[in-house]
């Protein structure tokens, strides 16, 4: 008996087939893009539209986003800026690089471990640093860590120079050293500012790499904004009207709150604007005023970076090679705005460590082959160490370097965190067949939690030494913080800074936070009888450390079962 046969059916079937079979094969190095462009904003909390923030004016990188994946759980390893470029620039965690301030240089003090660019120029790559890549001073060698990462001497803006100038208006009509401090260009030392003089250097970069007889390029672009002072061009703050500005539901110091993870804002307290309001050391709120103006000048701020990461972008077009470059923009850290009474980072918090991760693959994430309604999204648990194994992956490069064992200080290449390969090919696959489905490669579980740290010198918010930046020899305390799918959970321990290891006999205090009914983190319940349970399990999963998170048929690959049996993951993992 002959059956009609709809050929509609047939050409749905063979659309998921074709399309499916692309995304195998783009992911899988066959079609391999060349360039990256990897962009990093300092101090970049996920205060963009994309990720839903209704006081944000970002239509550039919104645009990015709409033909990229953008991750909505990525993490920092530590919420302060040295710590954490070392930390994803050679995929080493701080307790790794021993590096947890702003005064060693891991290649003298942990091991000479290869970094992402140095990495990609030794792979044929034509290597630039433009503006702030690695923090400038002694924990890049003075040098932004060359001669091994760069193909070419870094650029700085000469006009950092005048960062901390006195050049904010005053209400008196003079001019002072402020937090809050719009200006007008024409009138700046220069007649420019930083990140002006580094978009004009990487438009020059950029037409220079248009002939198809040049090597493949990496080029970091680092913008300094957000980063206090919040300089900004004052066109920008009409953007954001002081009646659109609003302060979090709370933004006071939470009564369960342990002193040790207080980050009393010391930066923000020495420039002179904020110095005048006499704020209580080291629990006094900023007044709420002040407040708004301080958040309106941070999103200012961020729609300036906005509209350079636009002008940017285009430039990336007029050349030709959008379609032939990788673009990842990330924010070094977070930055808090009121929440729980802090400002700035330095801290554990959510605000502090989570951060934008937005990552554009041509052929991939912006495929033809599917209409999509919304953002491509995912909110797997992933980490800033995450990115030297994923960009070595989506660039087809011959060997993605491996993970590292328990003491790597004599292993030059390896990394601490895993690509995200898996993730980004499972979230296209969901959209182009627009099915919650999962790619049969891709059953495995992936992270179970991400982690990050922060030092204290004592027990209580001080000073001298400074509890925001202690320095190595100054740090007593650490603070270890696992974040799950649901909770934040935290220890603060003894810490031998000899050895750079806890003393986890000894915890000080603890911090639990259920982001189902909590997201803002303002309960915390690390005390609380009903969740003593809750505590032990992920006290166990903290201190196991990151290696027993990554999914569990990883762990099976690369590590044989010596390290189960003697416990050596268990060794500050």
């Amino acid at each position: 008996m002959l059956h009609c046969f709809d050929f509609r059916v047939m050409s749905s079937i063979t659309e998921i087939i074709l399309n499916t079979l692309y995304i195998f094969l783009s992911f899988s190095g066959i079609e391999a893009k060349d360039n990256i462009v990897f962009i990093i904003v300092d101090d970049l909390r996920p205060a963009l539209g994309c990720y839903g923030d209704t006081m944000a004016h970002t239509p550039n990188i919104d645009a990015l986003a709409e033909s990229s994946i953008y991750f909505n759980n990525a993490y920092v390893q530590q919420a302060l800026c040295a710590p954490s470029r070392n930390s994803f620039l050679t995929s080493r965690r701080p307790d790794t690089l021993h590096l947890y301030d702003f005064y060693s240089y891991w290649r003298e003090v942990a091991g000479n471990f290869t970094t992402l660019p140095q990495y990609f120029k030794e792979n044929g790559y034509h290597t630039k640093a433009i503006g702030k890549i690695f923090h400038p001073g002694i924990s890049s060698n003075w040098s932004d860590d060359q001669p091994y990462s760069w193909s070419e001497a870094p650029y700085h803006p000469p006009t950092q120079h005048y960062k901390e100038a006195s050049v904010c208006p005053q209400a008196d009509g003079t001019f002072g050293r402020n937090l809050v401090c719009p200006v007008e260009v024409r009138f700046q030392p220069g007649h420019s500012l930083p990140d002006l003089q580094s978009l004009d250097e990487a438009t020059k970069f950029l037409q220079a790499q248009s002939s198809a007889t040049l090597s493949p390029f990496f080029l970091a672009v680092g913008f300094h904004k957000p980063h206090v002072p919040l300089k900004y061009p004052v066109k920008y703050r009409e953007l954001h009207p002081l009646e659109s500005i609003h302060l979090p539901s709370a933004h006071w110091r939470p009564s369960a709150l342990p002193t040790v993870a207080w980050n009393p804002w010391t930066d923000l307290r020495e420039r002179e604007d904020v110095a005048a309001l006499n704020v209580s050391f080291p629990f006094g709120p900023m007044p709420d005023d002040y407040a708004r103006l301080v958040i309106q000048s941070y999103y200012a701020a961020v729609s300036y970076i906005d509209d350079l990461v636009g002008q940017l972008l285009s430039e990336l077009r007029a050349v030709g090679l959008f379609n032939s470059t990788i673009v990842l923009l990330i924010g070094d850290h977070g930055w808090s705005m009121a929440e729980h009474g802090e400002w700035s980072k330095y801290s554990n918090f959510e605000v502090s460590v989570r951060v934008p991760f937005i990552l554009h693959v041509p052929g991939l994430t912006d495929s033809i082959r599917f209409q999509r309604k919304e953002y491509l999204s995912s909110s797997a648990l992933v980490e800033l160490v995450d990115i030297f194994p994923t960009l070595v992956e989506l660039t087809g490069l011959p060997v993605v370097p491996p993970l590292c064992p328990v003491n790597s200080s004599l292993v030059q290449l390896c990394t601490e965190g895993i690509s995200i390969g898996p993730v980004v090919e499972d979230a296209v696959f969901r959209k182009v067949q627009g099915t919650e489905a999962r790619n049969r490669h891709l059953e495995q579980k992936w992270k179970t939690g991400v982690f990050s740290q922060y030092p204290r010198p004592g027990l209580f918010p001080t000073l001298k030494p400074n509890s925001d930046k202690p320095r190595l020899k100054q740090i007593k305390v650490m603070g270890y913080s696992l974040r799950t799918s649901r909770h934040r959970y935290t220890e603060w321990v003894l810490f031998d800074r000899k050895n750079f290891k806890p003393d986890w006999k000894y915890v000080i205090s603890r911090e639990l936070y259920d982001h189902q009914v909590d997201p803002e983190e303002n309960m915390n319940i690390a005390d609380r009888s009903v969740m003593s349970e809750t505590v032990r399990a992920l006290s166990m999963q903290l201190r196991a450390g990151w290696r027993y998170s990554l999914p569990k048929d990883m762990l099976r690959r690369n590590y044989s079962s010596k390290y189960y049996n003697d416990g050596m993951l268990l060794q500050g993992g």
